[in-house]
């Protein structure tokens, strides 16, 4: 697998950045100030990470998402320590990243690649996105908010 950050000239993968964000709205605006990356195997898009700078010394990777296919299979777990790499590389010293209540996987691997809950942003997803969205069976409210020194 090779991860590459996307080059100017190219579009970006809005099936798989819609598969971590459901809002081509909010997905347009941080792709005009963040950096996005691309893992692809043989030349075929398969994962993405899009990293944003928040504060001095903070970004906060803002969408991260893994074509179906290849989900439960390690891509989505080195494209977080790629992204936690990169930052590091860029001279950030801390990382953040925010997910649904009910994104009990994504929860699951961030606290497992080392990101700490630090708080909740209670509604989030009322104020923010237009359509509900379910996962797991649960509706998705509130952004967990997670973040790593780096």
């Amino acid at each position: 697998m090779n991860i590459r950050q996307l080059s100017a000239h190219e579009n970006p993968p809005m099936e798989l950045l819609l598969l971590a964000d459901p809002s081509q709205k909010i997905v347009a605006e941080y792709l005009q100030r963040g950096d996005c990356f691309v893992a692809e195997i043989r030349h075929q898009l398969i994962g993405i990470h899009v990293l944003l700078p928040t504060r001095p010394y903070t970004i906060e990777i803002v969408n991260i998402a893994v074509d179906e296919r290849y989900q439960g299979k390690g891509v989505g777990k080195i494209l977080l320590q790629h992204a936690i790499e990169t930052a590091k590389a860029m001279g950030y010293t801390t990382i953040e990243i925010g997910t649904g209540n009910s994104s009990l996987g994504q929860l699951d691997l961030y606290q497992k690649c080392g990101f700490r809950i630090v708080g909740v942003d209670r509604n989030f997803f009322l104020r923010h996105y237009e359509e509900d969205i379910i996962e797991n069976g649960i509706r998705c409210t509130d952004m967990i908010r997670l973040s790593q020194d780096i």
